[in-house]
C-alpha cells in the first residue's frame, strides 16, 4: 500500500476508535442476532411487542445522543462520556442471559441503548476532531467498516455457539460480556484525545445566538437523515422474515452475518469516495440500493429474495452511514460538533420509534410484504426529495 495510501494518513486513535468499536459490536451482535427469535420462541413475545422494544431501545439510544453531544461541547471533553457509555453497555450484557420475560430483555435494551446514546455523538464528534477535514469522509468509513467486522464476527460466533450448545440462547449471551468489557479497557488505556486550549471558553451549546450557527445545510442533513430512518426500521425484521421463509434458528445469525460483511466491505470504499463526489448524489444511491432491498424483501421471503434484500441492505448502509456523519462534521461549526451529531440523532431516534412500532403493527395486520412495501415509499418520498434539492441548487 502507498505510503500517501489515505488509510495510512488516518491518525492511530481513531484506529482504536474503530476496534473499540469492533469489540463492543461483536458482544451486542452476538446477543442480538439471536434476540428477536428468542423473544418470539422462549419468551413468546408478538412482532408488534418486539417492534415497539426495539423501537423504544432504538430510540432512547439516538435521543441521549443530543444530551451527551450537548454536555461534550460544554465540557469540552469526548472521552469520558465515551467511556461511559461503552461501560453502561458492557453492565447489560448479563441481564439477557438472567431474562426469564419481556421485562428484563426491555430494562437490558434500554440500559444497552442508554449506553450507546451516551457514547455516540462524542465518539463522532472525537473522529471529527483527531481526522484531517481532507480525509474525514475515509476515517469515517475505516471506523464504520472496522465496527461493522464486530457486527459480522458476534453473528457468526453466535451461530457457532448455539450449534455447539443446541441452541442454548443463555450461554451464548454470556460469553457476549468478555468482548465488551475489553471495549471498555482500550478505550481508556489506548486513546488520548486533543487537549483543548487553555485561552478557548466554554461554549453553552444550547444558548440560542449558538444554535443559530447551525445552518440550512445542516438542518437538510437532519431531515434527510429522519426519511432516510422511516425507510430503514429495525433489523430485527429481516431476522423475522428470513426465518419466515424456513432459515432454522440456529442459523439466524446468518442474516447478519451476511448484512455487515457486506456494509463493513463497503463501508470505508465509499467513505473514501465521498471525500472526492457530490454528497447528494452519493446519497440517492444509496437511498435506491434501500429501494430495491425493501421491494426484494416485500416481494417473497424465498431465500433468494431474502438474501438479495439483506444483501443490498448492507450495501446502502455502507454507502449512507459514514457519508451522513461526514455531511454533518461537514455542515456543522468545529465547537459546536457534538451538539450537531446529538440533534441529528435526537430527530433520527424519534423516526426510529415511529418506523420500528409501525412495522411492527403492519406486519401483524397485514403481513411482513406490507411492512417493506411501506419501507420502499419512505425511501422513495427521501429519494425525491434529493432530486428536488439538486434541481434547485448545485450539487455539493
Amino acid at each position: 500500500m502507498p505510503l500517501n495510501h489515505p488509510v495510512n494518513k488516518i491518525p492511530p486513535a481513531v484506529w482504536v476508535l474503530g476496534f473499540v468499536s469492533l469489540l463492543m459490536d461483536v458482544s451486542s451482535e452476538l446477543i442480538h442476532s439471536l434476540l428477536p427469535v428468542f423473544m418470539t420462541t422462549v419468551l413468546g413475545v408478538s412482532a408488534l411487542t418486539i417492534g415497539l422494544i426495539e423501537g423504544v431501545a432504538e430510540a432512547t439510544a439516538l435521543i441521549v445522543k443530543v444530551f451527551s453531544g450537548v454536555l461534550s461541547d460544554w465540557w469540552g471533553k469526548r472521552k469520558p462520556l465515551a467511556i461511559l457509555g461503552y461501560g453502561l453497555g458492557a453492565i447489560s450484557k448479563p441481564l439477557f442471559a438472567l431474562a426469564g420475560g419481556a421485562g428484563l430483555v426491555v430494562a437490558a435494551r434500554l440500559i444497552d441503548r442508554l449506553g450507546k446514546g451516551i457514547r455516540g455523538a462524542p465518539r463522532d464528534a472525537l473522529v471529527a476532531d483527531i481526522a484531517p477535514p481532507g480525509i474525514r469522509g475515509a476515517a469515517f468509513g475505516l471506523r464504520q467498516s472496522l465496527d461493522t467486522i464486530g457486527a459480522f464476527l458476534g453473528p457468526l460466533l453466535a451461530m457457532g455457539l448455539m450449534l455447539a450448545w443446541a441452541n442454548d440462547f443463555r450461554a451464548v449471551f454470556w460469553v457476549a460480556i468478555i468482548p465488551a468489557f475489553l471495549a471498555v479497557a482500550l478505550l481508556f488505556f489506548g486513546v488520548h484525545e486533543p487537549e483543548r486550549h487553555q485561552d478557548e471558553k466554554r461554549v453553552n451549546p444550547i444558548s440560542r445566538e449558538n444554535l443559530r450557527l447551525l445552518s440550512g445545510a445542516y438542518w437538510w442533513v437532519v431531515g434527510i437523515g429522519a426519511v432516510f430512518t422511516l425507510a430503514r426500521f429495525s433489523e430485527a425484521f429481516l431476522v423475522l422474515r428470513a426465518a419466515q421463509g424456513g432459515l432454522p434458528v440456529a442459523f439466524t445469525p446468518l442474516v447478519l452475518i451476511g448484512l455487515n460483511v457486506i456494509y463493513g466491505v463497503s463501508a470505508y470504499p465509499f467513505g473514501k469516495l465521498s471525500d472526492s463526489v457530490s454528497h447528494r448524489q452519493l446519497l440517492a444511491w444509496g437511498l435506491g440500493v434501500l429501494i430495491a432491498a425493501d421491494v426484494a424483501l416485500a416481494y417473497s421471503n424465498h431465500w433468494a429474495w431474502v438474501w438479495a434484500g439483506i444483501s443490498l441492505w448492507g450495501l446502502h448502509m455502507g454507502i449512507t452511514q459514514g457519508l451522513l456523519a461526514t455531511m454533518v462534521a461537514d455542515t456543522a461549526p468545529a465547537d459546536l460538533r457534538g451538539t450537531a451529531y446529538g440533534l441529528f440523532n435526537l430527530v433520527s431516534g424519534l423516526a426510529m420509534l415511529v418506523a420500528s412500532a409501525l412495522a411492527g403493527l403492519l406486519w401483524d395486520s397485514f403481513g411482513a410484504s406490507f411492512t417493506f412495501v411501506a419501507g420502499a415509499g419512505f425511501g422513495t418520498l427521501a429519494l425525491l426529495a434529493i432530486v428536488l434539492r439538486a434541481a434547485r441548487r448545485p450539487a455539493a
